[in-house]
């Protein structure tokens, strides 16, 4: 693999201009160059994102940097045991307590606070706004430093009107980078990236507390230590194609993950088996994924019953090329090399990590991935805004987020956790 250097702009490489697009699916850049836009870029990789595909667990792996509290602005605190945050992030100016994650502070642009949600609500205003100021911000900015922008309005676009609208946004783009460049001169490179994809489909609401509370479970905002048989915490804010569950002390994860099942539009549960292991249930069955470390990282699928995540093919091809050892793990390089472009990119190391990773300070007891075409969120935003799209989900269109560049060609897929040295070095 190629080197990078880790140096500054002006000590060992020219200026880069570092640019991430919210919600920019890999599909969507790669029909766009092929219509000619964003010429001057070399191929796009995809850049898989991590499960659950929200923008800053995505942002922080993707630029190793603190992880988020929750995976939104609503979550559940373990340690206090009760929601926190919410539609307060948005009131007001942007206060530390307001940062998800340290990756904020290195940005040199971001839409105004009150733009963060509003994106959501008049998009094609926002995004032409976005844009502007992104541009002027740039031109008036030091020349002999790098410069790191964070465009959100694509991501409420295509949420709210789809990737038609998304497409006049990406030709108006195109033609700023282009004047861009022409300003700053051809050494400067520009780095161009998304934090996760999407499912561009339209989408209705899986009824996931309804369906706990029919299968006995009383759905809390908070628990109370010591009295937490059959109770749960399942917060719901935007509209995304995944859940986080959370379970009392007396309550149990992997009864919650096989009752959610059978709820119409969820594709498969997801929970925690000891110290090394994670189980997948859905429609097609049950399986579990064991990491074990001898060296490096190797993973086995063990298929309980069916395959939920179609990995049969993949697991027989591993055992003909000998990658798989007769207790049935193979080395994570392999799994990756035959899954990574899979209906569930990277999805051993993905899954499993989701659980036993820290890609969020206080991590869920069940994860819920869905169907494409559903999602899970608050029901007050449901009433109001059509989803023409959305993310979240552990599928390839969610999952697959992109990467390229005006001066670097980029291994065909890049996972979140190392990209590091393709972005800031």
């Amino acid at each position: 693999m190629q080197k990078y250097s880790t140096g500054g702009a002006g000590e060992t490489r020219p200026r880069r201009l570092l640019l991430c697009l919210d919600g920019v699916p890999y599909e969507v850049i790669k029909a766009a160059k092929s219509r000619g836009l964003f010429a001057r870029f070399n191929d796009a990789a995809g850049l898989l994102s991590p499960f659950p595909t929200m923008t800053n667990v995505a942002l922080a792996q993707m630029l190793g940097a603190s992880v988020p509290l929750g995976y939104e602005s609503l979550y559940f605190n373990t340690d206090s045991q009760e929601l926190c945050g919410g539609i307060r992030k948005y009131i007001g100016r942007r206060t530390p307590d307001k940062v998800p994650s340290s990756y904020m502070d290195d940005l040199d642009y971001q839409e105004p606070l009150p733009f963060e949600f509003l994106v959501y609500v008049a998009p094609d205003a926002v995004w032409r706004a976005d844009m502007r100021r992104f541009r002027d911000k740039f031109r008036a900015a030091p020349h002999d430093r790098d410069f790191f922008a964070f465009l959100k309005g694509t991501d409420g676009l295509l949420h709210i009107r789809g990737p038609q609208k998304l497409n006049v946004a990406l030709e108006s783009l195109d033609r700023i980078l282009n004047e861009i460049q022409d300003f700053c001169g051809a050494e400067t490179e520009i780095v161009l990236f998304s934090d996760h994809g999407m499912n561009l489909e339209e989408n209705r609401k899986i009824h996931l507390q309804t369906h706990l509370r029919a299968g006995g479970y009383e759905v809390k905002d908070r628990f109370e230590r010591g009295r937490g048989k059959r109770k749960v915490a399942a917060p719901a804010f935007g509209l995304c194609g995944y859940a986080a569950v959370y379970c009392a002390d007396e309550t149990d994860p992997a009864e919650v993950a096989d009752a959610l099942t059978t709820l119409e539009g969820v594709d498969f549960s997801l929970h925690r088996e000891g110290d090394s292991a994670v189980v997948v249930r859905g429609a097609r069955g049950a399986a579990r994924i064991t990491r074990e470390e001898n060296g490096s990282a190797r993973y086995s699928y063990e298929q309980l019953t069916g395959d939920p995540l179609q990995l049969a093919e993949a697991q027989q091809a591993l055992r003909d090329a000998g990658e798989l050892d007769a207790r049935g793990y193979a080395p994570d390089a392999a799994w990756y090399a035959l899954t990574a472009a899979h209906t569930y990119p990277d999805a051993l190391a993905n899954l499993h990590n989701s659980l036993h990773a820290p890609r969020v300070r206080h991590t869920a007891d069940v994860l819920v991935s869905c169907h494409d075409g559903y999602y899970y969120g608050m029901s007050f935003f449901s009433r109001f805004v059509r989803l023409a799209a959305t993310h979240g989900n552990a599928l390839r269109a969610s999952s697959t987020a992109f990467l390229m560049s005006t001066h670097r060609q980029f291994p065909a897929h890049v996972r979140a956790g190392e990209a590091t040295p393709f972005l800031r070095g």
